[in-house]
């Protein structure tokens, strides 16, 4: 995000990726005992690479070019999954996929995942850049009229909609004197 026209990186430790993970409803691992070592910053790293790697990848779909895959194919290489028979009563029968999570691009995997469906799949005239000057995100608009301008309205849009709220409101008052 951006703070005063400058970014601020809101992934600032391991655990700072293991809670976003958690939040964004991916599996992470119960001891973050990354590539062997406690309290690694291996996980940052590799987090962010992959999220600068998948902003480029967007960036140069949207504009109809060709983007370079090779860190989001080396997470997607890393994964360590494998789909598992899971029986959950006596008619319920699913396949489950378990993913070990030892190393960094493992426990990224599936956000690389994510990434490559989103990249193959997605209706690109439905993938936007936030219009809010300060941010710096991409979202798919899903909305029904397909004419949604912030990633989120609680943040960006309200930002965007108090300002111009203001604005008006200062250009209808009479000048005091």
């Amino acid at each position: 995000m951006r703070v005063n026209a400058a970014f601020l990186d809101l992934l600032q430790s391991d655990e700072d990726v293991l809670i976003w993970l958690r939040q964004a409803g991916y599996p992470t691992p119960r001891t973050p005992r990354i590539d062997g070592r406690t309290g690694s910053v291996a996980l940052l790293r590799s987090a962010r690479r992959l999220r600068e790697s998948v902003r480029s990848l967007v960036e140069s779909r949207k504009m109809g070019q060709r983007g370079d895959p090779f860190i989001l194919n080396s997470i997607l290489a890393a994964s360590r999954s494998y789909p598992q028979l899971v029986w959950r009563g006596p008619n319920a029968v699913e396949i489950e996929t378990v993913r070990r999570q030892e190393t960094a691009g493992s426990i990224l995997a599936p956000v690389a995942e994510a990434a490559a469906e989103l990249l193959t799949t997605a209706d690109f005239d439905l993938i936007k850049h936030c219009e809010d000057d300060t941010c710096s995100l991409w979202f798919s608009d899903q909305t029904k009229s397909h004419n949604r301008r912030w990633c989120s309205m609680e943040i960006c849009g309200n930002r965007n909609k108090v300002a111009a709220y203001r604005v008006r409101d200062r250009n209808r008052r009479p000048p005091t004197s």
